[in-house]
C-alpha cells in the first residue's frame, strides 16, 4: 500500500516554555519510521524516542508473519492443524482485524497475506490474467475461516495454506500504541508516523498546530492540500506509483480480497480519525469499494472522515471534513 503523507512543522529548539522538538528516522516493521517527541529538554526527547522504538520492535515481534517466531506466525504455521494459544494482546488485536473484515464485508480482509500474487505492477504485466487464475488466487483467503476462542486465547485457521498478517494494520496499531504509552509517561506532543500512518497528539513547542500536507497524485511532488492536525490519526492509500494500465483500464496495486481483482476508481484516500489502526484499515477498504460505497461506509463511523481523489483527478469527501481552502 502506497501511503502518500507528507509531514512539514517548524523545527524550533526552544521556545518560551521550554520545550524542545527531536526526530528521528529508522527502520521498523519492514517500512520507515518517523518518531518526532516534544519534551522539556534534549535527552529527554532522545530517551523517549529510544522508548518509541523498543515499544515498536516489541510489537513487531509479536505479530510480523514473516518472522518465524512470531504468534502469528506460529497461527499460520498451524493452519487447518489445531488453534494456537496467543497473548491477550495478539488475541484482541486479531478480534479487532477480525470484526474490521466484517464491518467492511471482505473490502478488508485479515486473511489476505495468502492471496497468491499474479498482478504485477512493475512494467511486466502487458495482458489480463485469467479469470481461473483469478479466482485460484484467492482460494485460501476468506476472513469467516477464522476462529477465535476468546475463554482460550486461541486463533484457528480452518483451511491448510491459510495465513493472516497485519502487514495493514500493524503499523497504525503500533503508531496509536506508542502515542498512549508516550501520553502517559507525561509526553504531552509528538508524532509517530509508520509509512504513513500518523498519530498525532498535542502541539509544536511554539504552541501551533502540527501541520500536513497531503501530496497530489495527479502531480506527483506538488501537494494537494495542507491542513492543521491536532489529536488523531491520519492515514493515506494510494495508487499513484503502483499501478497497471490494461485495454485502457487502470488497475490499483490493491486487491479487493474477496474477488481477486484491484480496486479500480480512486487513486487515494485519505481518512482521518482518533485511530490509526482503525483508519488505515478504512482507507484501505474504501480504496476496494470506491466512491459511493465507501462514502455511505464511513458516514456510518462520524468519528472518521475522508478525502477521495479519483482516477480522473476529481475530488470528493466526508460530509464532515473541511479542507481550507477548498470547495
Amino acid at each position: 500500500m502506497k501511503k502518500i503523507l507528507t509531514l512539514f512543522f517548524v523545527f524550533i529548539a526552544l521556545s518560551a516554555r521550554s520545550q524542545v522538538l527531536r526526530k528521528r528516522t529508522t527502520m521498523l516493521m519492514g517500512g520507515r519510521f518517523d518518531i518526532t517527541i516534544v519534551a522539556a529538554d534534549s535527552a529527554a526527547a532522545e530517551m523517549h524516542i529510544d522508548i518509541v522504538i523498543r515499544e515498536i520492535t516489541r510489537i513487531e515481534n509479536l505479530i510480523s508473519d514473516w518472522i518465524p517466531a512470531t504468534q502469528i506466525s506460529q497461527v499460520n504455521a498451524n493452519a487447518g492443524i489445531r488453534p494456537v494459544r496467543v497473548d491477550r494482546e495478539v488475541f484482541e488485536l486479531t478480534e479487532r482485524a477480525l470484526e474490521l473484515s466484517r464491518l467492511t464485508g471482505g473490502a478488508f480482509d485479515i486473511s489476505f497475506a495468502a492471496m497468491e500474487r499474479i498482478w504485477k505492477f512493475d512494467g511486466s504485466m502487458t495482458t489480463m490474467p485469467s479469470p481461473e487464475s483469478v479466482k485460484r488466487s484467492v482460494e485460501k483467503v476468506g476472513y469467516k475461516n477464522i476462529v477465535l476462542n476468546k475463554k482460550n486465547s486461541t486463533v484457528f485457521l480452518r483451511m491448510k495454506g491459510m495465513k493472516i498478517g497485519f502487514g495493514a494494520l500493524g503499523e497504525g496499531y503500533a503508531a496509536d500504541k506508542c502515542r498512549d504509552m508516550m501520553l502517559e509517561r507525561g509526553i504531552k506532543a509528538g508524532i509517530v508516523n509508520g509509512s504513513g500512518d500518523m498519530s498525532v497528539w498535542g502541539k509544536q513547542p511554539d504552541g501551533s498546530d502540527w501541520i500536513i500536507g497531503i501530496n497530489d497524485p495527479m502531480d506527483p511532488g506538488d501537494l494537494f492540500a495542507v491542513l492543521p492536525v491536532r489529536d488523531g490519526a491520519v492515514v493515506t492509500s494510494g495508487d499513484y506509483e503502483k499501478f497497471v494500465t490494461l485495454n485502457g483500464k487502470r488497475y490499483s496495486h490493491i486487491i479487493n480480497p474477496a474477488t481477486g481483482y484491484p480496486a479500480t476508481g480512486l487513486t487515494s484516500v485519505t481518512v482521518f480519525g482518533p485511530s490509526a489502526e482503525r483508519a488505515n484499515g478504512f482507507s484501505t477498504s474504501l480504496m476496494v469499494m470506491g466512491k459511493e460505497a465507501g462514502l455511505r461506509f464511513i458516514s456510518r463511523f462520524p468519528e472518521f472522515s475522508c478525502l477521495m481523489i479519483t482516477d480522473d483527478g476529481k475530488v470528493f469527501s466526508s460530509s464532515n471534513l473541511d479542507i481550507p481552502g477548498r470547495q
